[in-house]
Protein backbone atom coordinates (compact mmCIF):
# COMPACT_ATOMS: atom_id res chain seq x y z
CA UNK A 1 0.00 0.00 0.00
CA UNK A 2 1.35 3.67 -0.81
CA UNK A 3 2.06 5.75 1.85
CA UNK A 4 0.77 9.29 1.20
CA UNK A 5 1.79 12.80 2.72
CA UNK A 6 -1.04 15.99 2.50
CA UNK A 7 0.72 18.95 2.76
CA UNK A 8 -0.21 22.15 4.86
CA UNK A 9 -4.07 21.98 5.02
CA UNK A 10 -6.18 23.00 7.58
CA UNK A 11 -6.71 19.89 9.20
CA UNK A 12 -10.22 19.48 10.66
CA UNK A 13 -10.54 17.91 14.15
CA UNK A 14 -13.53 18.13 16.35
CA UNK A 15 -12.69 20.93 17.95
CA UNK A 16 -10.10 22.60 16.35
CA UNK A 17 -8.60 23.49 12.96
CA UNK A 18 -4.90 23.57 12.69
CA UNK A 19 -2.25 23.83 10.02
CA UNK A 20 -0.39 20.33 9.53
CA UNK A 21 0.69 17.92 6.89
CA UNK A 22 -1.09 14.26 7.36
CA UNK A 23 1.36 11.07 6.96
CA UNK A 24 -0.28 7.85 5.54
CA UNK A 25 1.34 4.60 5.63
CA UNK A 26 -0.07 0.90 5.39
CA UNK A 27 -3.90 3.03 5.92
CA UNK A 28 -3.09 4.26 8.84
CA UNK A 29 -2.89 7.70 9.80
CA UNK A 30 1.16 7.92 11.05
CA UNK A 31 1.51 11.49 11.86
CA UNK A 32 -0.19 15.10 12.17
CA UNK A 33 2.16 17.79 12.05
CA UNK A 34 4.60 20.45 10.90
CA UNK A 35 7.09 19.62 8.18
CA UNK A 36 7.03 15.98 8.36
CA UNK A 37 8.86 13.75 6.86
CA UNK A 38 7.66 10.91 4.42
CA UNK A 39 8.77 7.77 3.05
CA UNK A 40 10.77 7.60 -0.08
CA UNK A 41 8.33 7.90 -3.07
CA UNK A 42 5.10 8.82 -0.58
CA UNK A 43 2.47 10.25 -2.94
CA UNK A 44 2.53 13.75 -2.16
CA UNK A 45 -1.13 16.11 -1.80
CA UNK A 46 -0.77 19.70 -2.21
CA UNK A 47 -3.65 20.97 0.37
CA UNK A 48 -2.69 24.10 0.53
CA UNK A 49 -6.02 26.34 0.76
CA UNK A 50 -7.86 23.36 1.89
CA UNK A 51 -9.25 21.13 4.46
CA UNK A 52 -8.10 18.07 5.81
CA UNK A 53 -11.23 16.06 7.50
CA UNK A 54 -12.41 12.58 8.01
CA UNK A 55 -13.94 11.15 5.10
CA UNK A 56 -17.65 11.64 4.19
CA UNK A 57 -20.06 9.62 5.51
CA UNK A 58 -23.51 9.45 4.03
CA UNK A 59 -26.64 7.72 6.15
CA UNK A 60 -28.60 7.48 3.04
CA UNK A 61 -27.73 5.94 -0.35
CA UNK A 62 -30.30 3.88 -2.58
CA UNK A 63 -27.32 1.95 -4.75
CA UNK A 64 -30.70 0.50 -6.53
CA UNK A 65 -28.92 -3.09 -6.77
CA UNK A 66 -30.23 -5.65 -6.85
CA UNK A 67 -33.00 -5.21 -8.86
CA UNK A 68 -32.89 -1.63 -10.49
CA UNK A 69 -29.28 -1.69 -11.76
CA UNK A 70 -29.66 0.24 -15.21
CA UNK A 71 -30.24 3.18 -12.65
CA UNK A 72 -27.29 2.73 -10.53
CA UNK A 73 -24.79 -0.25 -9.29
CA UNK A 74 -22.99 -1.27 -6.13
CA UNK A 75 -19.82 -0.13 -8.46
CA UNK A 76 -21.24 3.27 -9.74
CA UNK A 77 -22.46 4.29 -6.45
CA UNK A 78 -19.28 3.77 -4.97
CA UNK A 79 -17.48 6.07 -7.78
CA UNK A 80 -19.80 8.99 -7.23
CA UNK A 81 -19.67 8.98 -3.75
CA UNK A 82 -15.53 8.77 -3.78
CA UNK A 83 -16.40 11.97 -6.39
CA UNK A 84 -18.65 13.44 -3.13
CA UNK A 85 -15.67 13.03 -1.15
CA UNK A 86 -17.65 10.02 0.86
CA UNK A 87 -15.58 6.95 2.18
CA UNK A 88 -18.46 5.36 3.55
CA UNK A 89 -22.10 4.91 2.34
CA UNK A 90 -25.53 3.04 4.29
CA UNK A 91 -26.87 1.28 1.23
CA UNK A 92 -31.13 1.54 1.55
CA UNK A 93 -32.91 -1.59 2.01
CA UNK A 94 -35.59 -0.43 -0.57
CA UNK A 95 -34.28 -2.85 -3.22
CA UNK A 96 -35.89 -5.40 -5.18
CA UNK A 97 -35.95 -7.76 -3.67
CA UNK A 98 -35.79 -5.76 -0.24
CA UNK A 99 -32.89 -6.06 2.26
CA UNK A 100 -34.62 -8.16 4.42
CA UNK A 101 -32.75 -11.47 5.06
CA UNK A 102 -29.23 -12.44 5.72
CA UNK A 103 -28.40 -13.94 2.27
CA UNK A 104 -28.92 -10.38 0.40
CA UNK A 105 -27.77 -8.71 2.89
CA UNK A 106 -24.54 -10.68 2.07
CA UNK A 107 -24.33 -10.06 -1.18
CA UNK A 108 -24.49 -6.37 -0.85
CA UNK A 109 -22.15 -6.40 1.68
CA UNK A 110 -19.50 -8.98 -0.48
CA UNK A 111 -19.99 -6.40 -3.79
CA UNK A 112 -19.47 -3.37 -1.79
CA UNK A 113 -16.13 -4.83 -0.44
CA UNK A 114 -14.83 -4.55 -4.20
CA UNK A 115 -15.61 -0.72 -4.53
CA UNK A 116 -14.25 2.22 -3.98
CA UNK A 117 -15.51 2.94 -0.83
CA UNK A 118 -16.74 1.41 2.40
CA UNK A 119 -20.47 -0.17 2.03
CA UNK A 120 -22.72 -0.46 4.96
CA UNK A 121 -26.08 -2.20 4.49
CA UNK A 122 -29.06 -1.04 6.45
CA UNK A 123 -31.81 -3.53 6.73
CA UNK A 124 -35.07 -3.56 6.16
CA UNK A 125 -37.44 -3.35 9.55
CA UNK A 126 -40.09 -5.42 8.27
CA UNK A 127 -40.36 -8.18 5.84
CA UNK A 128 -40.43 -6.96 2.38
CA UNK A 129 -40.67 -4.01 3.47
CA UNK A 130 -44.51 -4.27 4.01
CA UNK A 131 -45.13 -3.04 7.79
CA UNK A 132 -46.35 -6.62 8.65
CA UNK A 133 -43.90 -9.04 10.06
CA UNK A 134 -40.36 -7.70 11.69
CA UNK A 135 -37.80 -8.90 9.48
CA UNK A 136 -35.09 -11.18 11.19
CA UNK A 137 -33.59 -8.54 13.03
CA UNK A 138 -31.51 -10.53 15.24
CA UNK A 139 -29.52 -12.47 12.41
CA UNK A 140 -29.29 -9.37 10.55
CA UNK A 141 -27.60 -7.85 13.38
CA UNK A 142 -25.09 -10.63 13.91
CA UNK A 143 -23.95 -10.17 10.39
CA UNK A 144 -22.93 -6.63 11.44
CA UNK A 145 -26.21 -5.04 10.29
CA UNK A 146 -26.66 -1.77 13.34
CA UNK A 147 -29.31 0.82 11.16
CA UNK A 148 -32.66 -0.64 9.79
CA UNK A 149 -35.69 0.92 8.11
CA UNK A 150 -38.27 0.54 5.90
CA UNK A 151 -36.92 3.79 3.88
CA UNK A 152 -39.77 5.01 1.17
CA UNK A 153 -42.40 3.52 3.45
CA UNK A 154 -42.94 4.55 6.99
CA UNK A 155 -43.99 1.90 9.42
CA UNK A 156 -47.69 2.43 9.32
CA UNK A 157 -49.05 0.54 12.21
CA UNK A 158 -47.83 1.86 15.67
CA UNK A 159 -48.18 -1.86 17.06
CA UNK A 160 -45.34 -2.68 14.82
CA UNK A 161 -42.87 -0.05 15.18
CA UNK A 162 -43.49 -0.38 19.02
CA UNK A 163 -42.53 -4.32 18.57
CA UNK A 164 -39.38 -2.99 16.45
CA UNK A 165 -38.09 -0.47 18.77
CA UNK A 166 -38.42 -2.89 21.36
CA UNK A 167 -36.49 -5.94 19.58
CA UNK A 168 -33.76 -3.18 18.33
CA UNK A 169 -32.75 -1.79 22.01
CA UNK A 170 -31.26 -5.25 23.47
CA UNK A 171 -29.41 -5.92 19.83
CA UNK A 172 -27.73 -2.61 20.37
CA UNK A 173 -28.89 -1.35 16.65
CA UNK A 174 -30.89 1.79 15.86
CA UNK A 175 -34.14 2.12 13.41
CA UNK A 176 -34.43 4.44 10.80
CA UNK A 177 -37.67 6.22 10.33
CA UNK A 178 -39.18 7.37 6.85
CA UNK A 179 -42.25 9.78 8.81
CA UNK A 180 -45.09 10.05 6.65
CA UNK A 181 -48.93 9.03 7.12
CA UNK A 182 -49.95 6.91 3.84
CA UNK A 183 -53.49 7.73 3.94
CA UNK A 184 -53.05 11.52 4.18
CA UNK A 185 -49.90 11.56 1.45
CA UNK A 186 -52.06 9.64 -0.18
CA UNK A 187 -51.28 9.83 -4.37
CA UNK A 188 -49.84 13.02 -3.72
CA UNK A 189 -46.78 14.32 -6.01
CA UNK A 190 -45.48 17.62 -4.48
CA UNK A 191 -46.16 19.73 -0.92
CA UNK A 192 -49.80 20.55 -0.75
CA UNK A 193 -50.81 23.88 -0.73
CA UNK A 194 -52.05 26.75 -2.79
CA UNK A 195 -49.35 25.87 -5.33
CA UNK A 196 -50.43 22.67 -5.81
CA UNK A 197 -54.15 23.47 -6.34
CA UNK A 198 -53.11 26.07 -9.08
CA UNK A 199 -50.96 23.22 -10.76
CA UNK A 200 -53.37 20.99 -10.41
CA UNK A 201 -51.67 18.12 -8.65
CA UNK A 202 -52.56 16.52 -5.68
CA UNK A 203 -50.44 17.50 -2.24
CA UNK A 204 -48.63 15.63 0.42
CA UNK A 205 -49.97 17.65 3.27
CA UNK A 206 -47.14 18.72 5.80
CA UNK A 207 -48.79 17.07 8.78
CA UNK A 208 -48.40 13.03 7.15
CA UNK A 209 -45.06 14.08 8.30
CA UNK A 210 -45.27 15.35 11.65
CA UNK A 211 -48.09 13.15 12.56
CA UNK A 212 -45.76 10.18 12.33
CA UNK A 213 -42.83 12.27 14.13
CA UNK A 214 -45.19 12.94 17.15
CA UNK A 215 -46.13 9.23 17.11
CA UNK A 216 -42.58 7.64 17.25
CA UNK A 217 -41.05 10.59 19.25
CA UNK A 218 -43.90 8.68 21.97
CA UNK A 219 -43.04 5.56 21.48
CA UNK A 220 -39.30 6.27 22.10
CA UNK A 221 -40.59 7.39 24.75
CA UNK A 222 -42.38 4.07 25.62
CA UNK A 223 -39.24 1.98 24.81
CA UNK A 224 -36.77 3.71 25.29
CA UNK A 225 -35.21 2.58 21.74
CA UNK A 226 -33.07 5.16 19.92
CA UNK A 227 -34.65 6.25 16.61
CA UNK A 228 -33.05 8.01 13.77
CA UNK A 229 -35.34 10.43 11.81
CA UNK A 230 -34.54 10.34 7.76
CA UNK A 231 -35.19 13.49 5.86
CA UNK A 232 -37.08 15.67 8.08
CA UNK A 233 -38.25 18.28 5.29
CA UNK A 234 -40.26 20.57 7.66
CA UNK A 235 -40.31 23.43 10.34
CA UNK A 236 -42.33 21.31 13.09
CA UNK A 237 -40.55 17.75 12.54
CA UNK A 238 -37.59 19.34 13.26
CA UNK A 239 -38.69 21.42 16.36
CA UNK A 240 -40.39 18.34 17.81
CA UNK A 241 -37.34 16.07 17.77
CA UNK A 242 -35.22 18.82 19.38
CA UNK A 243 -37.57 19.16 22.20
CA UNK A 244 -37.55 15.51 22.29
CA UNK A 245 -33.43 15.46 22.48
CA UNK A 246 -34.13 18.19 25.21
CA UNK A 247 -36.01 15.93 27.19
CA UNK A 248 -33.37 13.41 27.00
CA UNK A 249 -34.55 10.61 24.23
CA UNK A 250 -32.07 8.91 21.98
CA UNK A 251 -33.28 10.69 18.77
CA UNK A 252 -31.38 11.82 15.66
CA UNK A 253 -32.74 13.53 12.74
CA UNK A 254 -30.82 14.04 9.20
CA UNK A 255 -31.83 16.47 6.26
CA UNK A 256 -31.31 16.06 2.86
CA UNK A 257 -29.54 18.91 0.64
CA UNK A 258 -32.60 19.18 -1.72
CA UNK A 259 -34.84 20.29 1.33
CA UNK A 260 -32.38 23.01 2.47
CA UNK A 261 -31.73 24.41 -1.58
CA UNK A 262 -34.94 24.11 -2.88
CA UNK A 263 -38.63 25.08 -2.58
CA UNK A 264 -41.73 24.35 -3.72
CA UNK A 265 -41.95 26.52 -6.74
CA UNK A 266 -39.22 24.51 -8.70
CA UNK A 267 -42.09 22.21 -9.40
CA UNK A 268 -44.15 24.50 -11.26
CA UNK A 269 -42.42 23.40 -14.84
CA UNK A 270 -43.76 19.88 -14.03
CA UNK A 271 -39.93 18.83 -14.10
CA UNK A 272 -39.94 15.20 -12.56
CA UNK A 273 -36.41 15.66 -11.94
CA UNK A 274 -37.37 18.05 -8.59
CA UNK A 275 -40.67 15.41 -7.72
CA UNK A 276 -38.74 14.00 -4.53
CA UNK A 277 -40.10 11.85 -1.22
CA UNK A 278 -40.69 13.67 1.15
CA UNK A 279 -41.75 16.40 -1.18
CA UNK A 280 -39.97 19.87 -1.75
CA UNK A 281 -41.54 21.80 1.04
CA UNK A 282 -42.65 25.96 1.20
CA UNK A 283 -39.70 28.42 1.72
CA UNK A 284 -40.33 28.39 5.15
CA UNK A 285 -40.32 24.93 5.62
CA UNK A 286 -36.64 25.37 3.40
CA UNK A 287 -35.46 28.33 5.59
CA UNK A 288 -36.28 26.13 8.99
CA UNK A 289 -34.25 23.06 7.69
CA UNK A 290 -31.48 25.56 6.63
CA UNK A 291 -31.35 27.08 9.97
CA UNK A 292 -30.74 23.29 11.44
CA UNK A 293 -27.67 22.96 10.15
CA UNK A 294 -26.12 25.80 12.74
CA UNK A 295 -28.70 25.65 15.66
CA UNK A 296 -27.95 21.23 16.11
CA UNK A 297 -31.53 20.50 15.60
CA UNK A 298 -30.12 18.55 12.65
CA UNK A 299 -27.08 16.17 13.67
CA UNK A 300 -26.14 14.83 9.84
CA UNK A 301 -26.84 16.09 6.30
CA UNK A 302 -27.84 12.57 4.30
CA UNK A 303 -28.15 12.55 0.17
CA UNK A 304 -31.03 10.61 -0.13
CA UNK A 305 -29.38 9.64 -2.85
CA UNK A 306 -31.93 8.08 -5.88
CA UNK A 307 -31.17 7.23 -9.09
CA UNK A 308 -33.73 6.66 -11.80
CA UNK A 309 -33.25 5.42 -15.22
CA UNK A 310 -34.22 8.42 -17.64
CA UNK A 311 -37.21 7.24 -19.10
CA UNK A 312 -39.25 6.59 -15.80
CA UNK A 313 -38.08 10.46 -14.92
CA UNK A 314 -39.72 11.40 -18.70
CA UNK A 315 -42.73 10.35 -17.80
CA UNK A 316 -45.61 12.74 -16.40
CA UNK A 317 -44.76 14.70 -12.86
CA UNK A 318 -47.51 12.69 -11.20
CA UNK A 319 -46.10 9.50 -12.89
CA UNK A 320 -42.74 9.43 -12.27
CA UNK A 321 -40.96 8.49 -9.37
CA UNK A 322 -39.45 10.09 -6.91
CA UNK A 323 -35.99 10.86 -6.09
CA UNK A 324 -33.05 12.73 -7.45
CA UNK A 325 -28.79 11.97 -7.47
CA UNK A 326 -26.86 13.25 -4.46
CA UNK A 327 -23.46 11.99 -3.60
CA UNK A 328 -21.64 14.42 -5.61
CA UNK A 329 -23.36 18.04 -4.69
CA UNK A 330 -23.81 17.66 -1.01
CA UNK A 331 -20.59 18.74 -0.16
CA UNK A 332 -21.00 21.95 -1.72
CA UNK A 333 -24.60 22.43 -1.04
CA UNK A 334 -24.02 22.03 2.14
CA UNK A 335 -20.87 24.17 2.22
CA UNK A 336 -23.29 27.15 0.75
CA UNK A 337 -26.14 26.74 3.57
CA UNK A 338 -23.33 27.12 6.05
CA UNK A 339 -22.08 30.47 4.76
CA UNK A 340 -20.32 29.44 1.87
CA UNK A 341 -15.70 29.50 2.15
CA UNK A 342 -16.54 31.24 5.25
CA UNK A 343 -17.98 28.62 7.12
CA UNK A 344 -17.15 27.02 10.23
CA UNK A 345 -15.42 23.81 8.60
CA UNK A 346 -16.15 21.92 12.38
CA UNK A 347 -19.78 21.82 11.73
CA UNK A 348 -18.98 21.10 8.10
CA UNK A 349 -17.54 17.99 9.37
CA UNK A 350 -19.72 17.18 12.13
CA UNK A 351 -22.88 17.14 9.63
CA UNK A 352 -21.43 15.24 6.79
CA UNK A 353 -19.18 12.63 8.86
CA UNK A 354 -18.88 12.64 12.19
CA UNK A 355 -22.36 12.72 13.08
CA UNK A 356 -23.47 10.20 11.02
CA UNK A 357 -20.80 7.84 11.19
CA UNK A 358 -21.49 7.85 14.79
CA UNK A 359 -25.25 7.45 14.27
CA UNK A 360 -24.62 4.37 11.92
CA UNK A 361 -22.19 2.76 14.13
CA UNK A 362 -19.12 3.04 11.44
CA UNK A 363 -17.00 5.04 14.30
CA UNK A 364 -16.24 2.46 16.89
CA UNK A 365 -15.73 4.25 20.44
CA UNK A 366 -14.91 1.35 22.10
CA UNK A 367 -12.01 0.44 19.76
CA UNK A 368 -8.52 0.73 20.15
CA UNK A 369 -7.97 4.22 18.14
CA UNK A 370 -6.64 2.02 14.98
CA UNK A 371 -9.11 0.70 12.92
CA UNK A 372 -11.71 2.74 14.42
CA UNK A 373 -13.22 2.97 11.19
CA UNK A 374 -15.04 6.52 9.91
CA UNK A 375 -15.52 9.99 11.28
CA UNK A 376 -12.82 9.69 13.24
CA UNK A 377 -10.66 12.82 14.73
CA UNK A 378 -7.73 13.35 11.78
CA UNK A 379 -4.89 11.91 14.24
CA UNK A 380 -2.33 9.73 14.46
CA UNK A 381 -3.42 5.94 14.48
CA UNK A 382 -6.36 6.51 12.79
CA UNK A 383 -7.56 5.05 9.91
CA UNK A 384 -6.94 6.70 6.84
CA UNK A 385 -10.79 7.51 5.41
CA UNK A 386 -9.88 10.86 4.76
CA UNK A 387 -10.94 14.10 2.24
CA UNK A 388 -9.33 17.25 1.44
CA UNK A 389 -11.84 19.66 0.24
CA UNK A 390 -11.69 22.81 -1.09
CA UNK A 391 -13.84 25.70 0.27
CA UNK A 392 -13.67 27.98 -2.59
CA UNK A 393 -13.04 26.58 -5.71
CA UNK A 394 -16.10 27.25 -8.30
CA UNK A 395 -17.76 24.31 -10.48
CA UNK A 396 -20.30 24.08 -12.23
CA UNK A 397 -22.75 20.76 -11.80
CA UNK A 398 -23.35 18.98 -15.11
CA UNK A 399 -25.68 16.04 -15.07
CA UNK A 400 -23.34 14.55 -18.32
CA UNK A 401 -20.05 14.12 -15.81
CA UNK A 402 -21.81 12.34 -13.16
CA UNK A 403 -20.26 8.90 -12.15
CA UNK A 404 -23.88 7.73 -11.59
CA UNK A 405 -25.99 5.34 -14.22
CA UNK A 406 -28.62 7.71 -13.71
CA UNK A 407 -28.99 11.88 -14.97
CA UNK A 408 -31.51 12.63 -12.81
CA UNK A 409 -29.83 15.89 -10.85
CA UNK A 410 -32.06 18.53 -10.30
CA UNK A 411 -28.84 20.89 -10.28
CA UNK A 412 -27.38 20.42 -13.98
CA UNK A 413 -26.20 23.90 -14.88
CA UNK A 414 -25.95 25.14 -11.14
CA UNK A 415 -23.07 27.14 -9.99
CA UNK A 416 -21.51 25.95 -7.01
CA UNK A 417 -18.71 26.58 -4.50
CA UNK A 418 -16.17 24.33 -2.75
CA UNK A 419 -15.14 20.48 -4.39
CA UNK A 420 -13.50 17.81 -3.19
CA UNK A 421 -10.00 17.65 -3.95
CA UNK A 422 -8.79 13.84 -2.95
CA UNK A 423 -10.61 11.11 -1.27
CA UNK A 424 -8.88 8.67 0.34
CA UNK A 425 -10.40 5.40 1.29
CA UNK A 426 -8.19 3.25 4.15
CA UNK A 427 -5.05 4.60 2.72
CA UNK A 428 -5.54 4.43 -1.36
CA UNK A 429 -5.73 8.00 -2.80
CA UNK A 430 -9.29 6.90 -4.99
CA UNK A 431 -9.50 10.72 -5.90
CA UNK A 432 -6.69 12.95 -7.03
CA UNK A 433 -7.31 16.90 -8.10
CA UNK A 434 -10.53 16.07 -8.73
CA UNK A 435 -11.02 12.98 -10.59
CA UNK A 436 -11.25 9.59 -9.90
CA UNK A 437 -7.85 7.79 -9.46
Amino acid sequence: MESVVIRNGAVVGPHAVTIADVLVVDGVIAAVGERLDAPQGSREIDATGCWVGPGLVDLHTHLREPGRESAETIESGARAAAMGGYTAVVAMPNTEPALDNVALATYVLDQGSRALVDVAVAGAITQGRLGERLAPMGELAALGVRLFTDDGAGVQDAAVMRRALSYARPLGVRLAQHCEDAHLAGDGSMNEGALSSHLGLIGRPAAAEEIMVARDVELVRLTGSPLHFLHLSTARSLAMVGAARDEGLPVTAEVAPHHFTLDESACATYDAHFKVNPPLRSVSDVAAVRSSLVNGLADAVATDHAPHAAELKDLPFDEAPAGMLGLEHAASLTLEALGGPQADPIRFFALLSRGPARIAQLRREDAPVRHSGHGGAVAAGEDANLVVFDPVERWVAHRDRLQSFAYNTPYDGRALVGRVRATIVRGSVVVADGELA
